[in-house]
């Protein structure tokens, strides 16, 4: 069996790599705002079906495809679009706690798996300069939360409970486990 992933993110190449899993990559085509729930589990188990569901599976594959979102307040923070969204975002998520949803389909012709992760995570209170100087990098932009906890974003991290690679953007250990009942 092989496996392909369906994702561009460089974060899910990269862990996918660390844990030495051999890999394709298809970028799947979807309209991803037309998942509109407001429960972030559900949010992100049907984003990552949706994309599943307009890549092409091979007989002898296992695809993944993943989602994450930020949720804090019961609201979801996806990427943002401007600098505006990111300023507000950080903003928003300074001196509290927010939870990091991944949700992840594997599938091949004969079954689909949904694994599912939530990390709970909690910013330092942050200063205005700090947010702007910030929000004015590329990192924010494509990142759930406007955030990257492998990057420069770190720094705003007091604390963490739960599963560091699902704030990255894939429950790492939670897939490797899976994909060895497939022989991946």
């Amino acid at each position: 069996m092989k496996l392909i992933l369906g994702s561009q993110s460089p974060r899910r190449r990269t862990l996918l790599s660390q844990a030495g899993l051999d890999y394709e990559i298809q970028i799947p085509d979807a309209d991803e705002k037309q998942i509109t729930s407001s429960d972030p589990e559900t949010k992100v188990i049907e984003t990552a079906r949706l994309k599943s569901s307009v890549l092409k599976i091979d007989d002898d594959a296992v695809l993944l495809t993943c989602d994450t979102v930020v949720s804090h307040n019961n609201v979801i923070y996806e990427k943002p679009d401007t600098v505006d969204d990111a300023r507000q975002m950080i903003r928003t998520l300074s001196g509290s706690t927010h939870e990091v949803y991944s949700g992840v389909i594997l599938k091949s012709r004969d079954f689909e798996e949904i694994i599912m992760d939530r990390t709970e995570v909690t910013f330092f209170e942050l200063s205005d300069e700090e947010i702007e100087a910030y929000i004015h990098t590329d990192e924010p932009y494509d990142k759930a939360g406007g955030y990257g906890i492998q990057s420069f974003g770190a720094v705003f991290v007091k604390e963490i409970k739960g599963d560091y690679n699902t704030v990255m953007g894939l429950p790492l250990s939670k897939v490797y486990r899976a994909l060895k009942k497939y022989n991946l």
